[in-house]
């Protein structure tokens, strides 16, 4: 379960997003950052029985800063008022399909999948699904993932048919997406639910067939 004191701090971090507010606030700050950690080493460990991939992670090689990158941002407020995890093979940079943990009060959520492959991924992925349509349909189709996800997000997808695949082809909603993901929401009640862990690995293992499909075909543009 996630305590009342970390969701207050995110709370009161989104009321006073400054550097000021938030140096007067650093123990606090530790106290609920070491929370999160712990929440992350526990989904770690739970994926770890039935994703071989994840097992060697450690919480930092997942977890996300707090600090914004306001470089480009118009947006200037310096810090995230969200905590974050994604926890895949390599961790949160190995470019691998894996599983995301946002907390945030009011639109916490769990993910998998792969958001933003790069180009070469991306394209071995089309191409996955494009040769092995049959497999991946019954995978979106499994009713413990239609359950928990429904299916793959809508986040962004190409109007037309990505090059080098027919136009014609019958599953190109498949091939358009630019991300593939799955999400699910998680209310402020289920965070402080004493299951919640529990109840995430339930809906992460019946993301696992997806991300392993995934995975196989973003091994294909390794070296």
């Amino acid at each position: 379960m996630i305590s009342r004191e970390l969701l207050n701090f995110l709370r009161k971090l989104k009321q006073n997003n400054n550097k000021e507010w938030f140096h007067a606030n650093k123990p606090t700050y530790r106290i609920v950052r070491q929370e999160f950690e712990q929440q992350v080493a526990l989904l770690i460990a739970g994926l770890s029985r039935f994703d071989e991939g994840v097992k060697s992670l450690e919480p930092r090689d997942c977890m996300f800063r707090i600090n914004r990158d306001i470089r480009f941002s118009k947006d200037k407020s310096p810090y995230k008022t969200n905590f974050g995890a994604y926890i895949a093979p390599g961790g949160r940079k190995g470019g691998y399909a894996g599983y995301y943990f946002h907390l945030e009060p009011g639109a916490s959520f769990i993910a998998g999948g792969v958001y933003m492959p790069p180009s070469a991924s991306l394209k071995a992925i089309r191409n996955e699904i494009y040769h092995h349509t049959d497999e991946f349909l019954e995978l979106l189709n499994d009713p413990e993932f239609k359950k928990h996800f429904g299916g793959l997000d809508n986040i962004e997808k190409l109007k037309t048919a990505p090059q080098g695949f027919p136009k014609d082809f019958e599953h190109i909603g498949l091939l358009n997406h630019k991300h593939y993901t799955a999400s699910k929401p998680l209310s402020d009640e289920e965070l402080a639910s004493e299951t919640l862990v529990d109840d995430m690995l339930e809906a992460y293992e019946a993301l696992y067939p997806m991300n392993y499909f995934l995975n196989e075909a973003i091994d294909s543009t390794q070296p």
